[in-house]
């Protein structure tokens, strides 16, 4: 129960079957949140129902993720592109009747919303991203520190059926390996959370999309980030990062985003990776006085 009641879930048909699951409420200016690997919009259920207090919440699951359906790939991953995903999320959207938009994006979800905000600045108006720096920054300054922190990265990578058939035998032990070594407070996430995650994880439909999500963004996400990389975002851009994560301890977080945005801020929050289920009182403030100013 995202918004702390039963909701069903809407599909919203983007693309020859392909329909992304969206749970929706609240009134006022529409905020899209999206969520990161390996969880589901459930990601956002401390968070939205105060948020929509203020804003229509669109809560959408990502392609390959959750209740969305998941496509066959192509042998460029580009069906998993962010930019693919971006333009389902632009898609779900303008069905629901907003032609501009905030957008949050935690982990894989805000490299979706940074897509986004790129490929369709007219109607993102604000973006928030959460504990992630530039995809091809992190890539470019690979070390031993960032390849232990995060190897699924290199794991997930290879090609298909190696890392599908090794999640595949035990896929709670390995959510359960992920969210311990991510999070600071495993305790943070919550039973309703797991079970909602490892439901739709535990498919092999959804391990092979999202091994898919990460091999586009070794070769085809580069490819675009590379081709738009000298026009930087215009609209205002909020940064938020744990405080005891990995990427705030390795990058000066404002200034790498500055390299894509004229306007950013931003700081850190207590906590690992998992910032709205984590810190969701910070998160949560953080997002409305950005949103709202």
């Amino acid at each position: 129960m995202i918004f702390g009641e039963k909701l069903e879930k809407q599909y919203i048909n983007v693309a020859e079957n392909i329909n992304i699951a969206v749970c929706i409420k609240g009134a006022g200016p529409p905020l899209l949140l999206l969520h990161g690997y390996p969880q589901t919009g459930y990601m956002w259920h401390k968070i939205a129902p105060r948020l929509a207090n203020n804003f229509t919440i669109i809560v959408a699951d990502l392609r390959g993720y959750g209740d969305s359906d998941k496509p066959a790939s192509s042998d460029d991953h580009a069906v998993y592109s962010k930019r693919a995903m971006a333009a389902d999320m632009m898609a779900v959207m303008t069905a629901l009747g907003h032609s501009q938009f905030f957008v949050a994006g935690h982990d894989r979800g805000g490299r979706v919303a940074h897509r986004l905000a790129r490929d369709y600045p007219q109607a993102v108006t604000k973006l928030a991203v959460l504990d992630i720096a530039p995809t091809a920054m992190m890539y470019d300054t690979t070390d031993m520190h960032f390849a232990t922190s995060y190897y699924h990265w290199f794991f997930l990578i290879q090609p298909a059926p190696f890392p599908e058939t090794l999640i595949g035998h035990d896929p709670k032990y390995f959510l359960e390996s992920k969210m311990r070594h991510w999070g600071k407070d495993r305790s943070a996430i919550t039973d309703d959370a797991f079970d909602d995650y490892l439901r739709c994880f535990s498919t092999p439909e959804t391990i092979h999309a999202t091994c898919e999500d990460y091999r586009a963004s070794a070769s085809i996400d580069l490819v675009h980030d590379a081709a738009d990389a000298s026009q930087k975002l215009a609209m205002p851009l909020l940064v938020l990062w744990g405080a005891t994560a990995m990427v705030g301890n390795k990058y000066d977080m404002l200034a790498a985003w500055r390299e894509v945005a004229v306007d950013v801020s931003g700081f850190s929050v207590p906590g690992g990776h998992y910032l709205p289920e984590e810190s969701p009182d910070e998160t949560y403030q953080a997002l409305l006085n950005f949103f709202t100013r």
